[in-house]
């Protein structure tokens, strides 16, 4: 009987502690500002900046600049589309959701939309020096 109830105390306490955790998400900080994100590529670290108001990403990846369009869907969630396409891939929009935020960076998934595959990346935000 002892043993039963300590597991039953265990598992509430778990609980309880579990449900105090709160993921911090205050995506509305990220909708707008300039940004930094890298990524692997074949075993080398690449670095994607870009620069978001509340309808457009301008992106600047290894010196190659494309614009997109952003629709936002909630605070949290945004479709991405090529203002100007150069391929059938460039044509799908990406979907990102923002999962969880610092002070300075969010942690968010993204995949095409309509495809179940998604992948995970960290943004930060980039302070610039004046």
């Amino acid at each position: 009987m002892f043993l039963k109830t300590n597991k039953s105390i265990l598992f509430f306490a778990f609980l309880f502690c579990a449900s105090c955790y709160d993921v911090e998400l205050n995506c509305k900080d990220f909708k707008t500002g300039k940004f930094k994100f890298e990524t692997k590529v074949n075993g080398v670290t690449k670095t994607t900046y870009f620069d978001r108001n509340d309808s457009i990403e301008i992106e600047n990846y290894e010196g190659k600049i494309d614009t997109s369009t952003i629709r936002w869907v909630n605070d949290c969630e945004y479709i991405l589309k090529k203002k100007h396409p150069k391929s059938s891939a460039d044509e799908k929009a990406i979907d990102v959701r923002i999962l969880s935020t610092t002070k300075k960076s969010y942690l968010f998934e993204f995949g095409w939309v309509g495809n179940e595959q998604k992948k995970q990346g960290k943004a930060e935000k980039v302070i610039l020096n004046h």
